[in-house]
């Protein structure tokens, strides 16, 4: 399956002997799927199979389908409702005759007051082949839905893509400056407990392997492994498509914690330090970036 923006629109009429129906589907930004349906009460006894259908087609966010019927006996002289025209043309009369008013009857405009055009009743059977019109309307909208989130969904993956290509760039930059920085620490830790330990009587070698074992704690090989890691991951999903908004998220979590970690350890290593946190800052701005436009996917 392709990937899916949540976000959508399609409207799709459909017309048979029965009428014509118009399935209007509407989707946006959810953490579950949040169906609603709005139906006439001449097709109610098909919301079951409305809803079945859509939840075959949609698998998260907030969703609303509307369905709209007109029977095909609507527009026919035997629909009128004769008793509100009557009243009507009644009250056209009394009009001009009250206040003079020269005036003529409009049909149009008659036409268009609610109820002038009798609807069935909801206790009226539904006319043979009605489902299989609602149902094909639904499909429809449903399917136009899915066309335009998936084009939605592909111009999201693109730009998912050029962040994780910079978040790996930087990785690559924080890479080249990993060791010098360790070697640094490790110099400066010697330094700094040469001098609070003048005249402790602390062998050289004892010193030099105190001061390695904190500079390993400040090493973050590891972390950096797993932000490349991660990212590699990013890109078999983007690649991969299908429902993928939950996985993202996690995984962003991930990245971002990686990214904190190397921030934190690399805090004191002067000059190499500095440079090492600008490029950590900006992956994780990315990840940022990322995840941001993931909330958007289904």
């Amino acid at each position: 399956m392709k990937l899916r923006s949540m976000t959508g629109y399609a409207r799709v009429r459909k017309t048979g002997e029965q009428g014509e129906v118009t399935a209007t589907v509407k989707s946006v930004n959810h953490r579950a799927l949040d169906l609603h349906t709005h139906i006439p009460a001449q097709l109610e006894q098909f919301e079951p199979a409305v809803r079945a259908l859509a939840k075959k087609h949609v698998s998260r966010g907030h969703v609303d389908v509307r369905l709209s019927f007109v029977p095909a006996h609507a527009t026919a002289a035997a629909a009128l409702n004769r008793p509100l025209f009557e009243a009507y043309l009644r009250a056209l009369d009394e009009a001009t005759g009250v206040f003079g008013i020269s005036a003529q009857p409009d049909l149009n405009a008659a036409l268009r007051i609610p109820g002038m055009l009798a609807q069935p009743t909801e206790d009226e059977d539904a006319p043979e082949g009605l489902e299989q019109l609602v149902l094909s309307a639904a499909q429809d909208a449903l399917d136009a839905l899915n066309v335009f989130r998936e084009r939605e969904g592909a111009e999201i993956r693109e730009l998912l893509k050029g962040h994780n290509v910079a978040i790996r760039r930087d990785a690559g930059e924080i890479e080249k400056y990993r060791e010098p920085a360790v070697e640094h620490f490790q110099a400066r830790l010697k330094e700094r407990l040469g001098e609070l330990l003048d005249g402790v009587g602390l062998e050289p070698q004892r010193l030099a392997q105190e001061a390695a074992v904190l500079a390993d704690r400040s090493d973050i090989t590891e972390e950096l492994g797993r932000l490349q890691v991660h990212s590699r991951e990013l890109d078999a999903l983007l690649d991969g498509g299908g429902e993928l908004g939950k996985k993202l998220d996690f995984l962003m979590q991930e990245m971002n914690r990686e990214t904190n970690t190397i921030l934190s350890k690399t805090s004191g290593v002067g000059e190499l330090g500095l440079k090492i946190s600008s490029l950590a800052l900006e992956a994780k701005a990315n990840i940022e970036r990322i995840r941001e436009q993931a909330l958007n996917l289904e």
